[in-house]
């Protein structure tokens, strides 16, 4: 049954969420299609030039993304003290570069600032532009309707382009994040679409991979390789813009950046692109060894290859350990939203037993 999205979204629990598109009757909409021929890449890039400019008016950044032929996946971080910290001026600014139409709502109240009625209509006008501002379905529907309107603009036709309402699953802990934004970026390799990191095109880590190269007075060959590829050429017009939630420095507790650091990051997913394709030619999976990084998540190797492998089939509105899960399954309960089953078996719970230790 269709979950309401208050329901799916809860900032007291975790800003961190992973939200899902698919085109309407998984056609390749967004690719190579194999009926007509066609090639669609260019709406590819549609998707993350417009994730990319909306990150910058909306309170809310991306962690990971990953645009395939009929889907993408974003992982996204709602900054509530961002949004806190706007002035009204910047609200409206921001709000008004999204809805150019609704600066007249804003005008009219001002030139009848003498009155109360319109003053506290002014504030109640830029508090809901706020909290929209800090919603993740307001940035979805941006982003959606655009891409929608435009591709059927381009195909001269009319109706969905999306096959429904885009699916959402926090991500409680840590764990869930990390392993979550691993199995976005490694999307295309999973598939066999590439065989690398940096031919992961449309995806984050191949755009953190190119911020990294343009930073360095002299890159390598392989760094100058991938500044040269054809489908990076819509990265290449935002050198300066900064698009992506970054990475925690070594000993460093910023309240805005994520968790861990890129380069343990970059390198534990380099170590699971030799496992993928040792899996796929049915070879042995290479040891992981000591990685730092999976020492901080409490992973083994092999339960990390699976984690990243089957995540879609572990977890439903939220992922996370067992103790996270029970915590989230329980508040559901005093929200007073109804369950089929309050006491019984909750979804993630055995999977959290079997990838994560204890």
């Amino acid at each position: 049954m269709t979950r309401a999205r208050y329901q799916q979204v809860s900032l007291a629990e975790t800003p961190y969420y992973h939200c899902i598109s698919r085109c309407v009757r998984r056609a390749y909409l967004c690719g190579d299609d194999p009926l007509t021929g066609e090639n669609y890449d260019h709406r590819k890039a549609w998707i993350v030039q417009r994730m990319q400019w909306l990150a910058n008016q909306f309170a809310i950044d991306v962690c990971a993304y990953a645009v395939m032929s009929n889907h993408y996946h974003l992982v996204l971080c709602v900054d509530t003290g961002a949004g806190v910290a706007m002035s009204d001026d910047e609200v409206v600014a921001r709000w008004t570069r999204l809805f150019p139409r609704n600066a007249q709502i804003i005008e009219m109240l001002r030139l009848n600032s003498t009155s109360r009625h319109a003053r506290a209509q002014e504030a109640k006008t830029i508090g809901l532009w706020r909290e929209r501002l800090q919603d993740i379905s307001w940035f979805m529907r941006c982003l959606n309707e655009r891409i929608a309107r435009a591709s059927n603009r381009e195909d001269g036709c009319t109706g969905r382009f999306w096959e429904g309402r885009f699916k959402s699953q926090a991500l409680l802990d840590e764990r869930a994040l990390v392993t979550c934004m691993a199995y976005v970026d490694l999307n295309p390799i999973r598939a066999g679409v590439n065989d690398t990191l940096e031919a992961s095109d449309f995806t984050s880590i191949q755009e953190r991979l190119i911020r990294q190269a343009q930073r360095l007075r002299t890159p390598n060959y392989r760094q100058q390789r991938l500044l040269r590829r054809r489908n990076t050429r819509h990265l290449q017009k935002t050198k300066r813009v900064q698009t992506l939630r970054p990475f925690s420095s070594a000993g460093g507790n910023a309240h805005n950046v994520l968790p861990i650091t890129q380069t343990s990051y970059v390198a534990l997913l380099d170590a699971s692109v030799r496992a993928l394709r040792s899996q796929r030619s049915g070879q042995a999976e290479p040891q992981f060894g000591n990685h730092p990084l999976l020492n901080q998540l409490d992973m083994s190797g092999s339960a990390w290859i699976e984690a990243v492998t089957l995540f879609h089939r572990h977890y439903a509105t939220a992922a996370g350990d067992q103790v996270s899960l029970l915590a989230h399954h329980a508040i559901r309960q005093r929200q007073g939203e109804t369950l089929r089953s309050p006491t019984k078996w909750i979804r993630g719970v055995p999977a959290a037993k079997h990838l994560f230790a204890a």
